[in-house]
């Protein structure tokens, strides 16, 4: 089949653009009319990652399929086949990562220093009715790493402890059931002296 008939899809993130990375899981689409929050850190590493792919990696891959590209049958060159192929992965992720950076509301959680109010931003210690405790901090959808106790703030446990108090106890709807949890702690970030740096 001609290859202008077959979609390119793999890595669809639920709104039309795949997220260009080879074998990484799709992001969550953002819910409808939701603002595509960000700390001032994530929206700066998105825009490096942006910024590195326009300058750096999609100028060598233009480079290299035109060099593959001229050392005859396309059909059979593998150099020329994978350089099409990531270059369309690369272009993917620009479309992705200008999408999500356009929609991006930089919310800065060293605003909240000192509170002890769950907002965006927020490392939360809580314990559920064993006396299990947790630590997670809110970040947006785009740059939390569940490996770093990272949650994104349209996550199940993020919502039940947004707007919450040191002290509250609020529910938490699992597969399970509904889970009641205390929030024992609340931090943010101290404000940066430079928030250029």
């Amino acid at each position: 089949m001609n290859k202008a008939f077959t979609r390119e899809s793999e890595g669809d993130n639920g709104d039309g653009d795949g997220d260009g990375g080879e074998g990484s899981p799709a992001l969550p689409a953002l819910p409808a009319g939701a603002r595509n929050y960000l700390t001032p850190q994530g929206y700066r590493a998105l825009r490096r990652e942006l910024m590195a792919l326009l300058d750096d990696e999609r100028p060598k891959m233009v480079e290299t399929v035109s060099w593959a590209a001229k050392n005859g049958d396309r059909s059979e060159n593998g150099d020329y086949l994978y350089g099409k192929k990531r270059l369309r992965e690369i272009d993917r992720r620009i479309r992705f990562l200008t999408k999500r950076l356009d929609l991006a509301e930089v919310a800065d959680p060293s605003a909240h220093h000192g509170s002890d109010q769950v907002f965006f931003g927020a490392t939360v210690s809580y314990a559920n009715a064993a006396g299990e405790e947790r630590t997670v901090t809110i970040k947006g959808i785009d740059e939390a790493d569940s490996l770093r106790g990272e949650v994104s703030w349209i996550s199940p446990i993020a919502r039940a402890l947004l707007k919450a108090r040191e002290g509250d106890e609020v529910a938490l709807v699992t597969p399970l059931g509904v889970e009641r949890i205390e929030v024992l702690e609340v931090r943010y970030p101290a404000p940066e002296d430079d928030p250029a740096a």
